[in-house]
């Protein structure tokens, strides 16, 4: 689709539209995945951060408790998660090079395999070596979002730091992708821009990707910004039909690409997108570091506020009440080589 035709698609009133597409997604979504949900979490290692992101509650501006989790506290969170079953999970950090170095990445990403069959990333941005080395620990795969793909807009709300090299973190999928990972997912944050210009441009270069690296597992988020605490840092344009048209048109065009919903998500939407194109949610998730075994809800200081907060008992039994499949795992333990 070009440019032109995305706008018109994304930005026409017209509900029998709507319906079309997402029923045209619906059809394609049970045709590769069948009735299949995948379940991961999200455990949030470190809240220190080096760069100032206007809408993010880790933002080096902002005046919240820093921390980050040692060797033992990691082990208790990712004990408490393994308990309820998800063997997926999805390590996050705030962009600190210093906080979070490669060393304490490996260290994490090497306890992470005790309990879950596959370990992803969602970290600063980093060099192919670095890659390479947690690849060969045992990391599977990287998370890295754009943001927005408007250079204009992006030096407007990413004011200091790494992230506000726009090139550099335009580039980090590239370089995951020649380390040898496995898994790659990109998002946008709706919101942020113009949300028909910004999905072509993911459209593009997820197209790119595909052709330079064949062989990855792709994935797409389409997060919406979030209240951090109640606070509004930005305010989400993107409504709920608007929200359907694009998983609608990310399915139509990807037949094959996952596509993650987060807890940022309200249960009664993700339960209706579920039957769209969604193949992967996350359950019983917590935004801030420690979440889930060491801090008070009180003290927690998360990235952004949750919406749903169904325990990962209550996403299963809602997943089979609703005749899908739960999958826990993406792929078996295997050995990373480069």
């Amino acid at each position: 689709m070009n440019l032109a035709e995305i706008k018109e698609t994304i930005y026409r009133a017209d509900k029998s539209l709507t319906e079309s597409l997402a029923q045209e997604a619906k059809t394609i979504t049970e045709q590769y995945f069948g009735r299949t949900i995948s379940l991961y979490a999200p455990l949030y290692l470190s809240n220190y951060c080096s760069s100032h992101c206007i809408y993010c509650g880790f933002s080096s501006h902002n005046k919240i408790k820093r921390s980050k989790l040692s060797g033992e506290e990691i082990h208790r969170e990712m004990k408490a998660i393994a308990a309820t079953g998800i063997e997926d999970i999805l390590l996050l950090t705030g962009e600190s090079y210093e906080a979070t170095s490669l060393e304490y990445l490996k260290n994490a990403a090497t306890i992470a395999k005790e309990y879950f069959s596959c370990v992803l990333l969602e970290v600063h941005p980093m060099e192919t070596n670095e890659y390479q080395e947690l690849f060969s620990i045992g990391a599977d795969g990287v998370t890295i979002y754009q943001e927005t793909y408007d250079r204009n807009r992006y030096k407007e709300v990413h004011l200091a730091g790494k992230k506000s090299d726009y090139d550099f973190r335009l580039g980090t999928p590239e370089r995951a992708a020649k380390a040898g990972m496995r898994y790659i997912s990109l998002g946008i944050l709706l919101g942020l821009s113009d949300a028909a210009s910004d999905l072509f441009e993911l459209f593009n270069h997820l197209n790119y990707l595909e052709k330079n690296f064949p062989g990855i597992e792709y994935n797409l988020s389409f997060p919406r910004l979030r209240n951090i605490k109640g606070r509004e840092f930005a305010k989400c344009d993107v409504d709920d039909e608007t929200f359907v048209k694009i998983i609608s048109l990310a399915r139509i065009n990807f037949p094959r690409v996952g596509i993650t919903l987060s807890t940022r998500e309200k249960p009664s939407l993700r339960d209706h997108l579920l039957g769209i194109g969604i193949t992967r949610i996350s359950a019983g998730s917590n935004t801030s570091v420690g979440g889930y075994e060491i801090s008070k809800d009180s003290a927690q200081d998360p990235q952004f506020d949750i919406e749903d907060k169904r325990s990962v008992q209550e996403i299963i039994k809602s997943l089979k009440n609703n005749n899908f499949d739960p999958v826990f795992t993406s792929w078996r333990t295997i050995k990373n080589t480069i």
